[in-house]
């Protein structure tokens, strides 16, 4: 090999330091975030349970209502600006919190306030960060760039909570704010250095709601997207509920602790973890459509394996499975999906992907403890297995998704 060759296949294997620095303040303000969700919570919980229940409604509810708005918007102005504007109204928020928090405390009206601001800023700021992969990277490295955000993505759910825990206790919910709005002072700064290989392309312009809406109806007629959107909402309405929903029924019923019960949550974060770091390094494996489609299987296996366990080591075991079948899904079908849309509408798509992952999650958790409620958490667990196995099929059966390539958006 020449050493011009050695000098292009060096090129290729390193992720842009555009992206690695844009990374660097996306990892800050989600650890900042992670601390704060858990002191909103925590707060909110003193007040009572309605009190808690409204202060998370209070953050879900503006962010699914104007997600699709924001994906419009994304795509008709500059990235860059929306991440500015959106880190600094971040920064902005968390300031009032800490001088209103530890000037009258942390009253309900602080606690609605601040999760309304912070939900309507996700709705705007979410679609541009789903995008900024595509935008900063080329489509060869797109696999390796979200594998290298879902590596930061899993550590940072591992440790925020803790983190929130210790900034609480320290200083209360002013102190958890004051540590966010740091996170946010760095991510500012980021957004402003960082500028996209690609600027929002010039095209005709319509009305915002219009434009929007063109987004979903481009994505139902997309030959990859409608299939792989499919796909997505089984997998978050019947894989994301096993962490959240399932592990603690089924630890209730086998009679476990809830530090064994966090053990197996653990085990699910380590296998997810392990995938998304040899994506990151490796690349991911060749027909990314096909390997989402067959990662079902692990996750229903190991869904199956942890309905059967009574032992908490093979319910260790049976969620790791399941944590690398659910890695296999995302590093896979996240890139394929930026790859498959096409410029003008990567922060529509990226809206409306997360917008089908909430609104099947709200409905299956709300089905899910239902169903556990009448019969049991066994049946439950049984019943997700069969739906991602049969999600799984029906991907399969879609020539489009199982020989897409992640250029399909730059071929378009």
């Amino acid at each position: 090999m020449t050493i011009a060759e050695n000098h292009i296949t060096a090129a290729r294997t390193r992720l842009s330091r555009t992206y690695l620095l844009w990374l660097s303040g996306a990892f800050t303000s989600q650890l900042g975030d992670a601390a704060m969700y858990f002191a909103l919570g925590w707060a909110a919980t003193s007040h009572g349970g309605g009190a808690a229940g409204l202060v998370l409604t209070a953050v879900a509810l503006p962010r699914t209502l104007f997600l699709l708005l924001g994906g419009a918007v994304a795509d008709r102005f500059s990235p860059r600006r929306i991440l500015i504007i959106g880190d600094s109204l971040m920064l902005a928020m968390t300031v009032i919190v800490a001088l209103v928090a530890f000037t009258w405390g942390s009253t309900v009206w602080l606690l609605v306030g601040a999760a309304v601001v912070m939900g309507t800023i996700d709705a705007f700021y979410l679609p541009v960060s789903g995008s900024m992969p595509r935008r900063l990277v080329g489509s060869d490295q797109l696999d390796r760039a979200v594998g290298l955000s879902q590596t930061g993505g899993q550590l940072i759910s591992l440790v925020g909570g803790s983190l929130g825990g210790a900034l609480v206790t320290a200083g209360g919910l002013g102190g958890a704010a004051v540590f966010d709005g740091l996170t946010f002072a760095f991510a500012v700064l980021v957004a402003v250095l960082v500028r996209p290989r690609h600027e929002v392309p010039q095209g005709e312009r319509r009305n915002l709601l219009s434009e929007a809406g063109e987004g979903v109806t481009f994505s139902l007629r997309h030959q990859v997207l409608r299939p792989a959107l499919i796909l997505t909402g089984a997998v978050a309405g019947f894989a994301i509920p096993v962490g959240s929903l399932l592990v603690p029924l089924l630890a209730r019923e086998n009679h476990w602790s809830a530090q064994t019960a966090g053990v197996v949550l653990g085990g699910q974060a380590l296998g997810a973890l392990a995938v998304a770091m040899t994506v990151a390094r490796k690349g991911a494996l060749r027909a990314p459509g096909l390997v989402a489609a067959l990662s079902v299987v692990p996750m229903g296996l190991g869904i199956w394996l942890l309905a059967l366990a009574e032992a908490a080591p093979l319910a260790v075991a049976a969620a790791t499975l399941f944590g690398l079948g659910l890695g296999l899904f995302v590093t896979h079908l996240g890139p394929l999906m930026l790859g498959a849309s096409p410029e003008t509408h990567l922060a529509r798509i990226q809206s409306l992907i997360t917008l089908v992952q909430s609104l099947v999650l709200v409905a299956t958790l709300n089905l899910l403890g239902q169903l556990a409620e009448a019969v049991d958490a066994f049946t439950t667990a049984v019943v997700c297995a069969a739906v991602l196995v049969a999600a799984g099929l029906l991907a399969l059966s879609s020539a489009p998704l199982r020989n897409a390539t992640m250029k399909q958006g730059e071929e378009a």
